[in-house]
């Protein structure tokens, strides 16, 4: 179904480029999406057709957006290389970067995981995901960094997928988040469902929601010369994998991860110096898929894997490390 917005542009976006203007609106389409669809002239200023991602929007401006339905996206095999971290017969683990697509969709038919293992592994995937998600077991965001791993045949899919069900696979996240959260550590139960009035976003909800569990526990907080919480780099145990899940429950106790064009992250004014530089410069949500542990779905050894941060994130805790902030660990008893 073609889907129609409309937004204003405010004062304080005076000059912003069209293109990322759009995309903090419109989260749930990719840049490259937004991209495409304003050369295709589905884009429009008081009636003017807009053609060029880069006009600079002035304050006042109502900025009309057509998305009409896509045709699927059919994957083709793209010469992408990929950070594999193991691979055997049944399965491969992959490091995926940040900025990258598992599967394609509409706005986003290359330069996905998918069009990476179909080069790197051919026929050599499980058919169970569908033609269009060949091999892939679960997923992690566009923005967010780290381990997946992906099935080669439908036997080890399945066994896979067993233990996803069962929520005996390891799953563990960096994250970094605004303020120091209290406790420093626990447990947030909430089920995840559709935002009652934003349908492209989700939220912890009463009625409707799957059932999402989140440990957390803080590595380390950052206040600033004045006892004031900055920022925390937290590690999040997930027993459940829902849509944003982190993103989610972390921004419903209030602590938001940075960066987070969606749930609130970005928004936030940071009053320490350096961290509102570090805030300047990453380009999504710090969040990072860290340690993945299961068992082999054929021999049952158990396999246990980790990821160290990418080059945004060691900025940005090296920006908070330096910044002046104090940092502290914190007490887990209290």
């Amino acid at each position: 179904m073609t889907e129609f917005y409309q937004h204003i542009v405010a004062a304080e976006e005076e000059g912003h480029r069209l293109d990322r203007w759009l995309a903090d609106r419109l989260p749930q389409l990719s840049r490259s999406r937004i991209k495409a669809l304003i050369e295709a002239g589905m884009v429009s200023l008081a009636g003017e057709t807009i053609r060029a991602p880069a006009h600079r929007v002035k304050p006042g401006d109502a900025v009309h957006v057509t998305v009409p339905d896509a045709a699927p996206a059919i994957p083709q095999a793209e010469a992408i290389p990929l950070a594999i971290v193991h691979e055997d017969e049944a399965l491969v683990v992959i490091d995926k970067p940040p900025g990258m697509v598992v599967h394609p969709a509409p706005g986003a038919e290359a330069g996905t995981l998918v069009n990476a293992l179909l080069h790197h592994c051919g026929a050599s995937l499980s058919g169970i995901g569908g033609v269009r998600r060949p091999g892939i077991v679960h997923r992690i965001d566009k923005d967010t960094s780290g381990l997946l791993v992906i099935a080669k045949t439908d036997a080890a899919h399945r066994g896979l997928a067993e233990q996803f069900a069962a929520h005996s696979i390891t799953r563990e996240y960096v994250a970094f988040v605004h303020g120091c959260p209290q406790p420093p550590a626990g447990r947030i139960e909430g089920a995840i469902g559709r935002h009652p009035v934003d349908r492209k976003r989700m939220a912890v909800v009463t009625r409707g929601g799957k059932h999402a569990v989140t440990h957390y526990a803080s590595e380390r907080c950052y206040q600033d010369g004045s006892g004031a919480p900055v920022a925390a780099r937290i590690i999040c145990r997930l027993e459940t994998g829902r849509t944003h899940q982190v993103r989610v429950h972390m921004a419903h106790i209030g602590h938001p991860l940075i960066g987070d064009p969606v749930y609130g992250g970005r928004r936030r004014r940071a009053r320490d110096a350096g961290l509102a530089a570090a805030l300047g410069r990453l380009r999504r949500q710090a969040l990072h898929a860290a340690r993945l542990g299961f068992r082999h779905p054929l021999t049952g050894e158990n396999l246990q894997f980790s990821s160290a941060l990418p080059y945004d994130l060691v900025e940005l805790q090296d920006v908070l490390e330096r910044s002046g902030a104090d940092a502290f660990h914190p007490r887990q008893d209290s």
